[in-house]
């Protein structure tokens, strides 16, 4: 059994390393294609052609971030690395948890060393290069101190706690994990944007004016009750723009990103917004957490089962089971199943997009969000013809031309 174990992991690690690459020369070889005529004022021809070298540079750029980060993991895998490290740390920690979570902490510390230098150079080379990025060293040192920070407090809580529940009742851990993780997610849809939002960026009441009271006005004829309006600024790390709605029952915002404000005229982003509305009007929100439930569940109680298994441990080289192994390989054997999942929630997310584009077109601003979305896509150099399989696997919105089409239907 360990050995089949070991070579299914093996086997699934190198189909979706071929799987990725195959999708990306799909991707590249259908950029190529001629723009539809509804996407031709887009682009002129000097900023087509600084799109597609944006778009291939991007893409090879992550052709080679994602072998690296293949051929470490591959190795690791394939060489009993992790079985090596857990080996090593049982020398000197006797405490099973405290193990997990060093082990835990040990690689999330490797792996950001690893990467920083990729993530460095698509900052300061590639974005600069492009005239997107916006952010200072310094801004990018502070994020990364942020972010150990919370990875510590809120990541390493969260695992203590799973870890703990495990060892107290193993038999329970599959529910009683899920319900914490539950509570959590609910308890982040709600204050995210009020407790770690500010950490980064400055959030800020959106002034009165025209802008505002045409989006009160819109709201108010719709019976969507808003009371926070919030501009972001974004422009601090990029010239990229975006706009989104957070939040449940009373803790609801809308929050706009300064870029955007700057690049939109006032109908085209109160149609975005409507956009945004139709989300909460169809209730998308509740229904992609009511759909997360029985999936979060389902990959609990697989782990439960798994996580007893001496067979799936030694798989990775380790003696016998224990909680980071176990979990390290579950992950592993249990990517195909999330991938099917990925893939039925992606599809449910581009019917959601779509509802909600006809929701603002319902309202008479079809045109506005149309407009809108282009001016978006051309200041961020989108690539306005990814492969239709690209797409099946990786976009949770449907393609521009694919909206443009819907709304004019």
């Amino acid at each position: 059994m360990t050995q089949i174990l070991y070579f299914a992991i093996i086997l699934i690690l190198v189909a979706d390393f071929g799987l990725e690459r195959y999708l990306a020369h799909l991707n590249i070889k259908h950029s190529k294609n001629k723009l539809p005529d509804i996407l031709s004022d887009i682009y002129d021809a000097d900023k087509y052609a600084r799109q597609q070298d944006y778009f291939r540079t991007n893409t090879r750029f992550g052709m080679i971030t994602g072998s690296f980060s293949f051929a470490i993991t591959f190795l690791m895998y394939a060489l009993g690395g992790f079985g090596w490290l857990d080996f090593y740390l049982t020398t000197f920690i006797a405490n099973d948890i405290f193990r997990s979570l060093v082990f835990f902490g040990l690689l999330f510390l490797a792996n950001d060393l690893l990467t920083t230098p990729f993530s460095w150079y698509d900052t300061f080379v590639i974005e600069q290069r492009f005239e997107f990025n916006k952010v200072t060293p310094k801004i990018f040192i502070v994020d990364k101190l942020k972010g150990y920070a919370l990875t510590i407090i809120i990541g390493g809580g969260l695992l203590y706690l799973i870890i703990s529940i495990y060892k107290l009742t193993p038999n329970y851990f599959w529910l009683l994990a899920w319900s914490v993780i539950t509570v959590f997610s609910l308890f982040m849809s709600m204050f995210y944007s009020e407790l770690i939002v500010p950490l980064f960026n400055k959030q800020t009441p959106l002034a009165e004016g025209e802008l505002r009271t045409k989006i009160e006005k819109f709201a108010g004829e719709l019976g969507f009750k808003l009371k926070d309006i919030f501009v972001i600024d974004g422009s601090k790390r990029s010239t990229k723009a975006n706009a989104y709605f957070t939040g449940l029952g009373s803790k609801k915002r809308i929050v706009l990103y300064d870029t955007l404000m700057d690049k939109l005229t006032t109908d085209e982003i109160v149609a975005v917004l409507a956009h945004e509305i139709g989300h909460y009007k169809h209730k998308h929100t509740l229904k992609n957490i009511v759909v997360s439930l029985p999936s979060t569940l389902l990959l609990f109680f697989i782990l439960g089962l798994m996580l007893k298994s001496d067979a799936l441990a030694q798989a990775l080289g380790g003696s016998a089971a224990n909680f980071h192994l176990n979990v390290l390989a579950f992950g592993i054997i249990y990517s195909p199943v999330s991938l099917i999942l990925e893939l039925i929630t992606n599809q449910l997310s581009r019917k959601y997009e779509y509802q909600a584009d006809n929701y603002a077109a319902s309202h008479g601003f079809g045109n506005q969000l149309i407009s809108g979305l282009k001016k978006l896509s051309s200041t961020s150099l989108s690539n306005l013809t990814p492969h239709p399989l690209y797409v099946f696997f990786h976009y949770s919105h449907p393609t521009l031309y694919q909206r443009i089409k819907n709304i004019h239907t």
